[in-house]
Formats: structure tokens, sequence, C-alpha cells
């Protein structure tokens, strides 16, 4: 555990909710929350939480039930978020929150529905599934009676903009927000965020490596090539001497994890160390992250990450499924942004007339906010005569 602990329990660099910037909209004190605890269940209780269950990592949500969704990797996130910010001493709260909110943003059909979106957005500034969290939590929920969005925290915020680092060329709702609530965008986000976003890393690579075996995408044995993978399979086998094979991926796996964490751990300890720094902003201030992995460690995710670029997210299978998506959405943008008529009331409110950038802004939000299941829906009731507008 980290010796530096003040009275609070948390590492003078922590951020502490006490001293939060606040609200971009005043509020009164949550009783026994703190305001990160207040930001976690606003997040949870959202409706563009809610819609991750139903989007996709990298499988369509009919190709099978147990492959992870949007929904299930936030809370893998959160898990593992939790875990390095405790060992670190810093606000598990924020780190949790940011772990949740983390892909509101993302459009159905993974990785290939957010390519489709940029590239019809690209006349208007394309699109950016982090900018769209941050769309999402300060404008697009719409629970509250005193504003638009769910007022988080500005700490929370600064968080979801930037926790993969400064933005120096911000995409446009980040810094259009930016003009309006300032979020220090040129300097690095809180320990908190730099958690949060290397627990990502993490539960991405991990759980792929998982779906893909059981997917039958690849093997095992050929994961296993890999120096990490093949370490943590050792280790399994190892410690159990009858290792049944439908079991052989998860103990592999959560010894990965493991590794990963470890890792993480001991090199946040060492940069802090050097750093010296004596409050958060000290953090903000570095010259690079504090939140990261070794050379070593690095070399092995990414080693990791180029397996499963080859063996997963570009096999034949996977590619035929999100080429099919990929032009389902952007059929979907081009039919509603040449007659926003089409779209829902409160949609077509927004979209102003037909071919404008208010309707490609528009129409972008309300495919972005859809899950896999209702697009495709919405695909075969634009499309086909038969199906019920």
């Amino acid at each position: 555990m980290d010796q530096q602990r003040l009275a609070d329990g948390l590492a003078p660099w922590a951020v502490r909710a006490a001293e939060s910037r606040g609200r971009l909209h005043p509020e009164a004190a949550g009783g026994v929350r703190s305001p990160f605890q207040r930001d976690r269940d606003r997040i949870i209780h959202s409706t563009a939480f809610r819609r991750l269950q139903y989007k996709t990592q990298v499988f369509v949500y009919h190709e099978g039930d147990h492959f992870r969704t949007r929904l299930t990797h936030s809370i893998e996130v959160a898990q593992i978020a939790r875990s390095i910010a405790r060992e670190l001493a810093l606000d598990e709260d924020l780190a949790e929150a940011l772990a949740l909110a983390h892909d509101l943003g993302h459009p159905p059909f993974g990785h290939g529905g957010e390519d489709a979106l940029d590239a019809m957005m690209k006349p208007y500034g394309g699109f950016d599934h982090n900018a769209q969290s941050l769309k999402a939590v300060t404008l697009l929920e719409t629970r509250y009676a005193g504003f638009d969005g769910l007022n988080l925290t500005w700490e929370t915020l600064e968080g979801l903009a930037k926790h993969n680092g400064p933005l120096r060329r911000p995409p446009p709702y980040i810094a259009e927000y930016d003009r309006r609530h300032p979020l220090d965008l040129t300097m690095h986000a809180s320990a908190e965020a730099q958690v949060a976003a290397i627990a990502d890393d993490i539960a991405y690579n991990n759980h792929d490596l998982d779906d893909g075996v059981r997917a039958g995408l690849f093997t095992l044995e050929e994961a296993a090539a890999l120096p990490l993978v093949g370490e943590a399979w050792e280790a399994a086998k190892r410690d159990n001497a009858t290792l049944p094979g439908d079991r052989a991926i998860s103990e592999t796996v959560r010894r990965v994890i493991n590794a990963m964490v470890n890792d993480v751990v001991a090199e946040a300890r060492r940069r802090i160390a050097a750093l010296g720094p004596r409050v958060a902003d000290d953090i903000r201030a570095a010259d690079r992250p504090v939140v990261a992995f070794s050379d070593g460690m690095m070399e092995a995710n990414n080693e990791l990450r180029a397996f499963l670029f080859a063996r997963m997210y570009r096999h034949w299978r996977v590619n035929r499924t999100t080429q099919k998506c990929k032009r389902a959405l952007q059929m979907l943008f081009t039919l509603l942004h040449g007659e926003p008529r089409q779209l829902p009331p409160w949609w077509h409110a927004k979209a102003g007339e037909a071919g404008s950038r208010e309707a490609a802004a528009a129409v972008c939000d309300y495919l972005a906010g859809m899950t896999d299941r209702y697009a495709l829906e919405e695909h075969k009731r634009l499309t086909d005569p038969t199906v019920p507008g």
C-alpha cells in the first residue's frame, strides 16, 4: 500500500471531493454522498448507460449472449480502476465514475460504427466517441428540470475530455464546451482519470482475448505464443494439475490482468516518486502521465494488441459483420440527413433544414445513441416497405 497517506486516507496528490471545482450549475450538497459518488450514481441512472447493454465491443448483439458488451466492459473497467486507485491511495469514487462513463459516447456496432459516423461527419468536423461521451453528459441527457446533461463535477468532465492525455487540437464539441466551462485541456488529467484510462486498456485487451478464444477466432495455444499470455497459461497449468479446457482461458486471463495491474501500480509509484508531487495539480502539470505501464509491459501489451488486431478485429467473420453494419449506419445517416422529417419529433425539431449542418449534428446524435438492435430495426423501418414505420 502507498505509504504517503493523509488523515483522509488519500495521497497528497489525490483529487479530493471537498476541494472539487464544483459544477457548471451550482447545486446543494448531496448529504452523505460525496460529489464524485453523486456523479457515479447519475451516470449509472442515465439513459446512455443503460443503452450500453446492447452496444457491442466486437460482436453484434445477436451473435451470442456471453460476449462482452459496452456495459459489461464498463463494469470490468470500473472494477480494475477501483483496485488500482485503492493501491495508489487515490479517490476511488472519481476513478469509478470515469470508468463507468468513458464509453457513453460510443455508437452502435463498435469501432465500425464510429468509423461510419466519422466518415459521414467529415464535412462537419468528424465524429469522436470521447467528445460524444462529454456531449452525452453535458447536453443530451434530459433527466433534470434545471439543466441539460447530468451536471457532473469539473473533475469528472475533465477526466472524460482528456483521460488519454492533453488535447491541443480538441474535437469540435470539446472545444465548444471548453469555451463555456474551461477544462484545462492542454494539461494532463488527474491521476484518477489516468487510472480509468489504463484500466480501460487492461480490460479491453483481456476480455477480447477471452471472447476471441470462446468465439473460435483463435486458440489459447496460438495466443500463448505471446510471452505475457504464455507465462500466464504456464502458471495456470502449474497451479492446477488437471485444468479443464473450458477453464483454461479464464485462469489465463485473470493472471494476465493481475500481472498488468501489479505492473501499473509499481510503475506509477516509481513515476510519482520521481516527480515528487505535493498536490493534484502537480500531476496535471507533469510532462508525462504518472499512471502507465512499464516499458516491458507496454511492449507486451502492444504485442497482445497486434495479435488481436490481426486475428480478431480483422478476422473475415468479424469483418463481414462490421462492413454490413457500417453500410447500414451510413445509409441511415444519408436517409435522415436528406429528409429529417423522418426523424422522431424531438429530433426533427433539433435538425432544422434538410442537408444542413444542424441536421447532420442531430442525425449523428440520434444514431450515436442507438443500440445495435435499435439501429438494425430502424434500418428495416426506413428501407423495407413491408415493415411499418
